[in-house]
């Protein structure tokens, strides 16, 4: 086709992400009165009653632009992450944060390393913009900072530490992080995300954010996860000011909807919600790692809110098995990880229905 001769040559080696499959697709699919979805690690309790009832209230003005700069989700981010205003940048969900930061930064030829496995969206970043991604494999399945340092090169423009990491759950420690960093040139940026921030109760992880006086450090946070806001899009990066705003010249403006904005300030003040979504991740986790080992299923412990655990049948296969039976998990053969399956913590009565049809698909492929 004469268009394939007019786009950049870099998108054609782009691979569209593929998210996992929406409830109602899946029930119009198998003609399914119930579905659970334990993919995309979104929180079960859904979003704080807060942030519903400022939702609620935002609506009535979205015949009006949104605050473009975010003001007052950058004044209630900066008093509970104790830094500046100007430190922070606000995106439709981090993803678009990821986009952001390629944009400003990335040339053709340049290298970006990662973890493998690890997150897809910093693969498509960096072939978004012609660069060269280097993945780097460690003995286990979480990130090797040694390896990753050893990776860097005089071509080498940004590493992507995904702590936890997606999909493996594991985390690296404050030491570990800080001994990586100052072994990285200065002119390479190191880009942290932390979207299981709030999850992890670890006492050796480390807050990202810390790092920021180090000027090429970004963190990354997002509203997806425990504050239960995966569909209004928000998340953020915190930085040094300077970085900052060399990132927020590739923003477009209003990028952030007015819904998104009011609810995020909301949920980033109920504690309670919070808490009650620690306890529920907590529950949960024991109850999946009691019904893998019944079933004589390995799995890696994590830190966040979802465990990976190894199947004896090709990934796609169980998932679409579980699939029929309303049960909707997150294959990880799109991680390289061909027998291996991503499950989100649910609640006590999700998780129940998880392993009740992941024990009868098991034994169907059995027979």
């Amino acid at each position: 086709m004469v268009v394939e001769k007019l786009i950049r040559r870099e998108i054609l080696g782009i691979t569209p992400y593929v998210p996992g499959k929406p409830i109602e697709e899946v029930q119009r699919e198998w003609g399914l009165a119930e579905v659970v979805k334990l993919a995309s690690n979104e929180n079960p309790l859904g979003p704080s009653p807060r942030a519903v009832e400022a939702a609620t209230a935002a609506l009535t003005e979205s015949h009006l632009y949104p605050d473009g700069n975010c003001y007052l989700l950058k004044e209630a981010l900066a008093a509970e992450l104790g830094v500046k205003p100007e430190e922070i940048i606000v995106g439709n969900g981090c993803d678009e944060v990821i986009k952001l930061v390629a944009e400003a930064f990335f040339h053709p030829g340049d290298e970006v390393i990662v973890a493998d496995p690890t997150f897809g969206e910093y693969a498509y970043a960096t072939q978004l913009m012609g660069a060269k991604l280097v993945k780097v494999k460690g003995a286990g399945l979480g990130h090797d900072l040694d390896k990753m340092a050893a990776a860097v090169t005089e071509r080498t423009k940004a590493i992507f530490v995904c702590n936890p990491n997606n999909p493996t759950g594991t985390m690296n420690t404050r030491a570990e992080l800080e001994a990586f960093i100052t072994r990285i040139p200065p002119e390479v940026l190191i880009i942290i995300d932390q979207a299981y921030y709030e999850y992890v109760e670890d006492a050796a992880y480390p807050n990202g954010i810390e790092f920021k006086g180090d000027g090429r450090v970004l963190t990354l946070r997002t509203f997806s996860k425990i504050y239960g806001l995966a569909g209004l899009r928000v998340g953020y990066g915190v930085g040094d000011s300077e970085l900052i705003a060399l990132i927020n010249r590739t923003r477009e403006p209003f990028n952030v909807n007015r819904i998104g904005q009011m609810a995020a300030v909301a949920a980033l003040a109920d504690r309670e919600h919070l808490a009650r979504s620690l306890e529920v991740n907590r529950q949960g986790m024991e109850q999946i790692y009691r019904g893998l080992t019944e079933l004589g299923l390995s799995y890696t412990p994590s830190v966040a809110n979802f465990i990976l655990f190894s199947t004896p049948y090709p990934a796609p296969q169980v998932f679409k098995e579980m699939m029929k039976k309303g049960v909707i998990v997150r294959p990880a053969h799109i991680f390289g990880l061909p027998q291996q399956i991503r499950v989100t913590i649910g609640t006590e009565e999700q998780n129940a229905k998880f392993l009740s049809v992941l024990k009868a698909v098991l034994a169907d492929l059995r027979k």
